[in-house]
């Protein structure tokens, strides 16, 4: 017997909280979740056999992100799949996928994108991996100071940060454009709070020039994202690698553009710095053509900030 699949309304959301408290260690779904004020229509389950109780979920994000022209365009974003254990094995996901698929169209996406360590349950309802390029290798000697003064963000610099980003990614490929609510609930979910990023201050005026996300993560220092001044990104990772060391890290990952401003600053935190390729983007072409997808995810510079996901 097929399974039904319907759109979630506000009963559900309870089950649905349970739900992902179940399947994932992220407390921050349910926030992420209302920051779409269509988020039930938006959000294609199964109920369970018993009332209360949902057997499989797939939330459709609608997210604004610049094609390979740096144009913005309307994507749909795939998150917070989950299936009960107990309902596992039935084909679940795909019809959700399906009925994702159909509302994605309907509401003029043109894409649809998705991040996982699990591919294969995905290839098979269209999405392709892509590659995305990481930088890992040992912390590298303290280096001499720098010209910018590098400290800890502070609330009075949430507007220019933000002001940062807007300005790093006006055409950048595969990235998103912020709204407010994004700021508010969404960067801080991924980063928490701001005082555990680091700016950089331009020594003439004293303006922030740039912002950068490093956290120690178990064994590794994880950058996350960059934005501001290539000047100033150099001084930034030495101040992110003696974070590292404080930690008790020792290693480093840089998650960051692969071009020639990002790999000259890397020897201020990487020893011996080795470009790696990773296969967890998704991608899948809706009302634009594939070739237009595939040189989206694959153009120059091309980056989708974890602090985006879904």
């Amino acid at each position: 017997m097929t399974a039904a699949v319907r759109t979630a309304v506000p009963a559900d959301e309870p089950a649905l909280a349970d739900l992902w408290r179940r399947c994932f260690d992220a407390p921050q779904i349910t926030a992420l979740h209302a920051l779409d004020p269509d988020r039930h229509r938006h959000t294609f389950v199964v109920p369970g056999r018993e009332e209360g109780v949902i057997d499989a979920v797939v939330v459709h994000v609608p997210r604004t992100i610049r094609d390979a022209d740096g144009v913005p365009r309307r994507v749909g974003g795939i998150g917070s799949v989950a299936t009960r254990p107990e309902a596992r094995g039935r084909g679940l996901v795909r019809l959700l996928l399906a009925a994702a698929e159909r509302a994605m169209r309907a509401e003029g996406c043109a894409w649809s994108l998705l991040f996982t360590g699990t591919p294969g349950v995905y290839r098979g309802s269209g999405w392709e991996e892509f590659p995305s390029v990481c930088f890992e290798g040992r912390l590298a000697p303290v280096p001499a100071a720098g010209e910018f003064r590098v400290r800890a963000a502070a609330g009075p610099d949430a507007p220019r940060v933000a002001e940062l980003h807007r300005a790093y990614n006006a055409d950048r490929p595969l990235s998103t454009v912020r709204a407010p609510g994004d700021w508010a609930v969404r960067v801080p979910a991924w980063y928490g709070p701001l005082d555990g990023t680091l700016v950089a201050e331009d020594p003439r005026t004293g303006e922030l020039a740039g912002w950068l996300v490093a956290r120690p993560e178990g064994e590794w220092l994880e950058v996350r994202e960059f934005a501001g001044a290539p000047e100033c990104l150099g001084e930034l990772l030495a101040a992110a690698g003696e974070r590292g060391r404080a930690a008790g890290t020792g290693r480093a990952r840089v998650r960051l553009p692969d071009e020639p401003a990002v790999t000259g600053a890397l020897p201020r935190l990487l020893a011996d710095a080795r470009r790696t390729t990773e296969h967890v983007g998704m991608a899948r072409p809706l009302l634009a053509a594939p070739a237009a997808v595939r040189a989206t995810v694959t153009a120059p510079g091309a980056v989708h900030w974890y602090g985006d996901c879904f």
